[in-house]
């Protein structure tokens, strides 16, 4: 599962950000993502109806973990302990995380309180030129990292063994 890391400005402007392995894009456009009530992010979401959401990478792997397992209604100055620098996005009311290469800066959409889902409308998508290959966002330099919750590791994204909408045509 991805690892992402969700972000969002309190209505002082105050930047904080949790680990979210429950969610992913569903649609050209849309990522859902399923976040506990509770979470001072997910208040923050609410009260402000955007967010972000970046991929976790290796080279940060400490600091995304360190925001899975700090809650920010306990510790409010998490953003910054993690080491994260908040940039205002321009498009929504959310920080970007600077030392995120990748983020999806989403409005929200809903959120049920039943199941705790979370929907937003994806209406940027920021990639620092370092992890782009012919203008485009690389794997291999971005360094996601995934969650494996059978065993509770993060796992760095690997090689290619397939082709999308190719390897498939074989068997035609």
């Amino acid at each position: 599962m991805p690892v992402l890391i969700v972000a969002a400005y309190d209505e002082q402007g105050r930047a904080n950000a949790m680990n979210a392995a429950w969610g992913g894009i569903f649609t050209d456009n849309h990522i859902g993502i399923c976040i506990a009530e509770g979470h001072k992010t997910t208040k923050n979401i609410l009260a402000t109806k955007a967010f972000t959401a970046s991929m976790a990478t290796v080279e940060r792997l400490m600091a995304c973990d360190y925001v899975g397992i700090v809650s920010g209604n306990r510790e409010p100055e998490k953003f910054a302990k993690a080491g994260f620098t908040a940039v205002r996005s321009e498009v929504v009311n959310a920080p970007i995380i600077a030392e995120l290469p990748m983020t999806l800066e989403c409005e929200m959409v809903s959120y049920d309180k039943e199941s705790n889902h979370l929907i937003g409308r994806i209406v940027n998508v920021s990639a620092d030129e370092s992890i782009l290959t012919d203008g485009k966002i690389d794997y291999r330099k971005l360094h996601p990292i995934t969650y494996d919750p059978i065993n509770h590791h993060y796992i760095a994204l690997g090689e290619v063994v397939g082709c999308a909408f190719a390897d498939g045509k074989k068997l035609r």
